[in-house]
């Protein structure tokens, strides 16, 4: 019985091939576009022979996009509180002096009450001044009292100025250190304020929770500028100088731009041991984000052979980048691997060989041809 249950497996097999066989030609021929040498012309499409070509000597280096340190600020409560108001979460864009939340301390309150009664304190102590100067100059009073009195002015006056100093360091402007006398708000109340204008990107407080100057409360980012930081490998660390100008290509989603090196950092990290260059761009728009993967292309002194082709001849197919390859059958799209770009050329590193006629100009009209076959509309010939 198992022997001829394996003679049965055997026939099956040799059944398959050839269906297996047919089905990957019947493929091949699917990526195949047959175009008239009348229809080429009508539709522009230029042939051109692979060869190697005069490029300048470059190196990639791996960047990433960083906000600027100098335009990211922490803002923290000035005095332990409760959370009575928060009026901005995540992701909002605030200006500069907003409101982000309200506070309710304690803390605050007992040092707005400790400077009232010093006011009030050096009110009396200057009019008691006053009146024992008086009495001194006229030879009422002993010159003791007088002494006592001036010395007891001083000594609040001090008093004042050291608490004065205590809540311009907790942020409030003389301003609003003198509206303190009013007594139109609680004492214990204050606003957390943004610094600068920007975005919210971190947000750690929630209303009636107890915060202090030992919690982050929000971060607030200015990313209308932003650095790209580059890993400089110690081989290329001669090459690489400031005011030298470098290509950025951040990927197909976003165009490449160019800009020069403003700072090379002379200590290596100690993890990769390589340096850190530094580039500043503007960012209208935002568009740029902290932890976006950066390519950095920096020529080197000298040119080199490689094999490049127009950008134009490089089409996607199914994701996969493809170059249109003349063939006796037709026109066969070779997967390719690209390289670098230089002035609306692109390297090809495989998938293309020197001698081979692959369409220089017009190659959107072969994909095009070839996904309506593969939707089963048929090609022009």
């Amino acid at each position: 019985m198992r022997k001829y249950l394996l003679l049965l497996c055997w026939l099956l097999a040799g059944m398959m091939v050839p269906a297996l066989a047919q089905d990957k030609h019947s493929h091949e021929e699917e990526r195949v576009v047959k175009l008239s040498d009348e229809v080429l012309k009508e539709f522009g499409i230029r042939l051109a022979e692979a060869r190697l070509r005069e490029m300048p000597r470059t190196v990639e280096l791996p960047g990433e996009v960083v906000a600027d340190p100098d335009r990211v600020v922490h803002v923290v409560p000035v005095a332990r509180g409760f959370v009575r108001e928060v009026f901005k979460r995540w992701g909002d864009r605030v200006a500069a002096g907003e409101i982000l939340a309200i506070i309710d301390s304690p803390e605050l309150a007992d040092l707005k009450a400790a400077y009232l009664s010093a006011r009030t304190r050096l009110r009396l102590a200057e009019e008691l001044f006053r009146r024992e100067k008086a009495l001194w100059e006229k030879k009422i009073t002993a010159e003791e009292s007088y002494l006592r009195a001036k010395q007891d002015l001083e000594l609040a006056r001090i008093q004042v100025k050291t608490l004065a100093q205590k809540l311009l360091t907790l942020g409030f402007s003389p301003k609003e250190i003198r509206s303190f006398e009013t007594g139109k708000r609680p004492l214990g109340r204050y606003e957390l304020r943004s610094p600068i204008s920007g975005l919210v990107v971190e947000k750690h407080l929630v209303r009636g929770e107890m915060v202090g100057p030992d919690r982050l409360a929000f971060q607030i980012a200015d990313l209308s500028e932003v650095w790209v930081l580059v890993s400089v490998y110690r081989k290329w660390l001669p090459h690489v100088k400031e005011g030298q100008k470098v290509r950025l290509d951040f990927g197909p989603e976003l165009p490449p731009r160019e800009a020069r090196i403003d700072y090379v950092n002379p200590i290596l990290q100690e993890d990769t041991r390589s340096a850190q260059a530094r580039i500043r761009l503007k960012n209208p728009g935002e568009v740029l984000k902290p932890g976006l993967l950066v390519r950095v292309l920096v020529d080197l002194s000298g040119t080199e052979k490689a094999l490049i082709v127009p950008e134009g001849a490089v089409q996607l197919l199914e994701g996969r980048p493809v170059i249109f390859v003349k063939k006796e059958e037709g026109f066969v799209p070779h997967e390719v691997k690209l390289g670098r770009k230089h002035n609306g050329w692109v390297e090809v590193l495989e998938g293309l060989s020197p001698g081979e006629i692959y369409v220089a100009e017009g190659a959107l009209t072969l994909k095009a041809e070839l996904e309506k076959e593969s939707r089963g509309e048929g090609h022009a010939h």
